[in-house]
C-alpha cells in the first residue's frame, strides 16, 4: 500500500474542520441570523460569514506575490453588510471547497513552499496556513456555541455523530 500524498491529509484537516464547525452551529437558524450578546459584536451570521472570508483570505494570501491583503477596515465593511445565516453558510461551504481544491492541486513542492515576505505569517511553509485556518474556525465555532447559549439552544459536541 503506497502512502497517501501530504496535500490529501491537508485538505482532510480542512475537512474535519468544516464537519466540526457544521455540527456545533446546526442548532442555529436563519431567525438567529442577527443576534449579538452584546451590542459592538459579530452577530451570528457575521461570525460566519467572517469564518468564510478568513479561509478565503488565507488562499489569496498564499496565492498572490504580494501575499495577505492587510486592508482590514474593508473585510470588516464587507461584514457589516451580511444578515444571513443561509448565506453565510453558503460562503462558508465555497471557501472550505475552494481551500480543499487549493490543497488537492498542488504538489508537495508547491505546498513547502514560503509564503510570500509580511508581517502575516512571512516565510513559513504555505502548509502552515492549514493549522492557522483550522485553528480560526474553531475559535468561531467556539464562539458560536457560546452565542447558542445565549440563544436558549444546546449544541451538539462537535466530534460525535
Amino acid at each position: 500500500m503506497s502512502p497517501k500524498p501530504q496535500h490529501y491529509d491537508f485538505a482532510n484537516q480542512l475537512l474535519a474542520s468544516k464537519d466540526f464547525f457544521d455540527r456545533s452551529t446546526r442548532v442555529l437558524d436563519e431567525a438567529d441570523s442577527g443576534f449579538r450578546p452584546k451590542e459592538g459584536m459579530m452577530t451570528v451570521a457575521q461570525q460566519v460569514a467572517h469564518a468564510a472570508q478568513t479561509l478565503d483570505w488565507f488562499i489569496q494570501g498564499a496565492s498572490r506575490p504580494e501575499g495577505f491583503d492587510l486592508d482590514f477596515a474593508s473585510h470588516a465593511a464587507a461584514l457589516e453588510r451580511v444578515t444571513s445565516l443561509a448565506a453565510a453558510r453558503k460562503a462558508l461551504d465555497t471557501a472550505y471547497a475552494n481551500a480543499i481544491q487549493f490543497l488537492r492541486s498542488r504538489s508537495p513542492e508547491d505546498l513547502a513552499k514560503p509564503l510570500p515576505a509580511g508581517p502575516v505569517m512571512g516565510g513559513q511553509p504555505i502548509t502552515d496556513i492549514v493549522w492557522a485556518m483550522v485553528e480560526h474556525t474553531a475559535h468561531h465555532r467556539g464562539a458560536l456555541t457560546v452565542y447558542s447559549r445565549e440563544l436558549g439552544k444546546v449544541p451538539v459536541m462537535p466530534y460525535g455523530g
